[in-house]
């Protein structure tokens, strides 16, 4: 493999997030460090970082260079969207979060959502990125029928 990496090992998933950043540094430092992600590739010279994750998970992160933004960007970033990380056991992240002492814009919590005739559960944390994008971290928790 060269010093720049290699494409996913899992392949390429179908759809991908791109985050432009502010500071590339302290993006990877949290994605890796705290959300378990790793650089599957990198183009140094454009500050960009591909990262992927075990449980599937694919983004990119780029340093803000202008190319691509469609409008002014104010703190916080990504105002009006929120990203859905779905990984097999929150514990680490929880961990790696408390160790930091990571503001939470949304407490812990298990909650179940109606979908079709039964209900999804999941253990969810809301927490801000360091440019802000916001993040629910998740773990499915399982299926239960609706009662009447």
């Amino acid at each position: 493999m060269s010093e720049y990496g290699a494409p996913p090992r899992g392949g390429w998933a179908r759809f991908i997030v791109e985050l432009h950043v502010n500071d590339l540094d302290a993006s990877l430092d949290f994605w890796r460090g705290v959300l378990g992600f790793t650089t599957a590739y990198a183009r140094p010279s454009e500050g960009f970082h591909y990262l992927e994750h075990a449980a599937g998970m694919q983004v990119m992160l780029c340093r803000r260079n202008g190319r691509f933004e469609t409008g002014p960007m104010q703190a916080p970033l990504g105002q009006g969207a929120m990203f859905q990380l779905y990984f097999d056991s929150l514990a680490p992240v929880l961990d790696a979060l408390a160790a930091r002492s990571w503001p939470v814009h949304t407490a812990l919590r298990d909650i179940w959502r109606r979908t079709g005739d039964v209900e999804l559960g999941q253990r969810e944390i809301f927490v801000q990125d360091p440019d802000g994008y916001l993040l629910m971290l998740a773990q499915n928790i399982g299926t239960r029928q609706i009662t009447a």
